[in-house]
């Protein structure tokens, strides 16, 4: 049976021809939802055949958890009108990805965008849909490789900070010993001369800076505190640290019992660091505010399709902002990097600034259901 929009069989003919002959899959519904066209390629999609698939909703083709959505979606789309990709989930890069749900009950991720034709019948919806399987894995393939590199990279980080701070730092603070003890025995024995006392002096007061030195760049590395005790009293470190450093009161909201595992609590901990670092190097600001905490279920739906919460970080001053729209200085990483690190893990970070009212950066990481290993327990 024909649809009711054709004009004649000879139309419908033409036009079944051409569908067919689309490399991608493509389902035509009318303003009901119902399914009046769907192409072969439409049946290697899905596994259902044209003859099952006329005249049933178009709801069918996807799991249940996105129907209600997209059925708002599409309504909201026949109102105005402008051709658009359907709304999905992020998948593991650039756009969103769609759900399908085939015929023996398998997901997949898609592409899909949707265009409108008025007939003498009412509207009709096409969506031309293409399976982004493989590039959804190659893209998830990528990202774990990265995500695994910099779990390389931390780990160096953290075996050199942890040198640094037992052999080099405690190696300082022995010949500071040495060095007093030279002191006391040169007054015990005489009175000495005025510059060797003064070369005394100068020695204690660079061993000093040395050891104060090699301790914070260990920190700087990596901050044994992370692995130690766990992200809550880090951040706390950070914030307290970025207080002292700069003079600038830094205040802090986050939930004492949050417990993140790897690679979540380095990505976290360095997206705050390397805001604050902004804030340090360019805001000119008087106060500053770092917020990071868990929303349940926040996060939509990332490649898995499976709602999962979402940890959230704001970094927020009261300085002197800057124009998004203007040209980046090209040794200028610090926001690049900050994107790449929520991307690796799915997740996006938004920045907010107008000149002469501070900056706001807000990232939002979904989190994986897993168990978290207890503080102490080292990446």
């Amino acid at each position: 049976m024909l649809p009711p929009f054709l004009p004649s069989a000879d139309a419908a003919s033409r036009l079944t021809a051409l569908l067919d002959s689309a490399m991608d899959a493509i389902v035509s519904i009318d303003e009901a939802g119902r399914i009046v066209m769907y192409n072969r390629a439409a049946e290697q999609t899905f596994g259902w055949s044209a003859s099952e698939m006329l005249g049933q909703p178009l709801e069918r083709l996807m799991p249940e958890r996105f129907r209600a959505g997209h059925a708002s979606h599409v309504r909201q789309f026949a109102s105005t009108g402008v051709t658009a990709r359907l709304k999905g989930s992020k998948g593991g890069g650039e756009g969103v990805v769609l759900w399908g749900r085939r015929a023996d009950g398998s997901e997949f991720p898609m592409d899909a965008s949707i265009s409108q034709i008025d007939t003498g019948h009412g509207k009709l919806f096409s969506v031309i849909i293409r399976d982004v399987t493989d590039r959804v894995k190659a893209r998830q393939d990528l990202a774990r490789f990265a995500t695994e590199a910099a779990a390389i990279r931390e780990q160096e980080k953290s075996r050199v900070a942890r040198e640094l701070h037992d052999e080099l730092a405690q190696s300082l603070t022995a010949l500071k010993m040495d060095a007093v003890w030279v002191r006391q025995h040169l007054a015990a024995a005489g009175t000495p001369s005025p510059a060797l006392s003064a070369k005394i002096e100068g020695m204690l007061a660079l061993l000093d800076d040395s050891v104060a030195a090699t301790r914070r760049i260990a920190a700087d590395l990596r901050p044994l505190v992370l692995d130690d005790l766990g992200l809550a009293p880090a951040i706390e470190w950070l914030v307290q640290s970025f207080s002292q450093r700069h003079g600038v009161p830094c205040h802090l909201d986050i939930d004492e019992s949050l417990a993140l595992g790897e690679p979540h609590a380095t990505a976290v901990f360095r997206i705050v660091q390397e805001s604050l670092n902004n804030v340090a190097k360019h805001a000119h600001a008087h106060q500053a505010w770092v917020r990071v905490v868990r929303e349940a279920g926040d996060c939509g739906a990332p490649a898995s399709g499976v709602p999962v919460d979402c940890i959230v970080l704001q970094v927020r001053d009261d300085g002197v902002g800057f124009d998004q729209a203007a040209a980046r200085q090209p040794q200028s990483l610090g926001l690049i990097g900050l994107r790449e690190r929520a991307q690796l893990l799915e997740g996006q970070v938004r920045i907010d600034s107008v000149p002469g009212a501070g900056t706001t950066v807000e990232a939002r990481l979904p989190l994986p259901i897993e168990p978290v290993p207890a503080p102490g327990v080292r990446p």
